[in-house]
C-alpha cells in the first residue's frame, strides 16, 4: 500500500498530534471535525474503539470479547463494517453495489448511461472497493483516514469515497468505448496524485458527492435488497 504525500504533510501530522494530545476535541462536534481531519497514529486504536462503540461495550460487559466469539452482535460496529458483505450469498455486498449504482444514476447520469449502454454490472468494477474497504486499493494513509470516518460516521462513508472517485474522474471514465476499457479506467482512478494527497481527498469526499444521508441510503438498500431477493 502506498503512503500519503502532499505539501506540508509532516507539519499537518505534527499539528494534529499536538491538538489531540491537548484534548481539543472533547465535544461531540469537535470529535467529528477532528476525526475528519485525521486521527494521529498513536491515538487511532483508542479512537476507533471509542467511536465504533466497542470500548463502551467492553466497559459495560467484562468478558464481552468471549461472548462475541459465541455470536453476540454489536449493531454499531456492524454499521461500519457490514458482516453481510462476507456471508456466503454476499447479499449485503450485492445490495450496496446496487445502491451505488442508483446514487450514480441520480448524481452522475452520464456515467450510469455509459455503464448501462455497455451492460456493465457495478460488481465488475467496484466489488473490491466494498469487500476490502479500500485496503490495497488506495494509499495506506488515505485508507486509514477513510477508516477514521467510517468507524465514526458509518458505512455511508464508503459511498462518499466511491462517488468522489467516480465524479472526480467522470470525463476520463466517459472516454471508455468498451467493457474492457471501462474496467481498466475504474482501476486507474484509484491511482495517482488525487488519492495520494490524502488531506485534499478527504475534504473532497465531504463536498463532491453533495448531500448523502443515511435515510437515503437505508431507503435505497431496502429497494435494492427487495429486487435482489426477487431475482434470487
Amino acid at each position: 500500500m502506498r503512503g500519503c504525500k502532499g505539501a506540508g504533510f509532516g507539519g499537518a501530522v505534527s499539528g494534529r498530534v499536538r491538538r489531540w494530545g491537548a484534548g481539543a476535541c472533547a465535544s461531540l462536534g469537535g470529535v467529528k471535525r477532528y476525526i475528519r481531519k485525521g486521527v494521529p497514529l498513536e491515538h487511532r486504536a483508542r479512537v476507533w474503539m471509542g467511536v465504533s462503540g466497542a470500548q463502551a461495550q467492553m466497559d459495560r460487559n467484562p468478558g464481552y470479547y468471549h461472548r462475541l466469539l459465541q455470536g453476540e452482535r454489536n449493531d454499531s460496529l456492524e454499521e461500519a463494517i457490514r458482516t453481510d458483505y462476507y456471508s456466503p450469498a454476499m447479499l449485503g455486498l450485492k445490495m450496496d453495489q446496487e445502491v451505488l449504482g442508483e446514487l450514480v444514476r441520480t448524481k452522475l447520469p452520464a456515467v450510469a448511461a455509459l455503464m448501462d449502454g455497455h451492460g456493465v454490472l457495478w460488481t465488475l468494477v467496484v466489488s473490491r472497493w466494498f469487500i476490502c474497504l479500500f485496503v490495497d486499493i488506495l494509499p495506506v494513509e488515505t485508507v486509514l483516514r477513510i477508516w477514521d470516518c467510517l468507524f465514526n460516521e458509518g458505512s455511508k462513508i464508503i459511498f462518499r469515497v466511491a462517488l468522489t472517485l467516480i465524479k472526480q474522474h467522470q470525463a476520463f471514465i466517459l472516454e471508455a468505448t468498451s467493457v474492457a476499457d471501462i474496467c481498466e479506467k475504474f482501476k486507474e482512478i484509484t491511482k495517482g496524485s488525487f488519492v495520494m494527497e490524502c488531506h485534499t481527498f478527504m475534504q473532497k469526499i465531504f463536498s463532491e458527492p453533495g448531500s448523502l444521508s443515511m435515510t437515503t441510503i437505508t431507503r435505497l438498500r431496502e429497494s435494492c435488497r427487495a429486487k435482489l431477493l426477487v431475482q434470487g
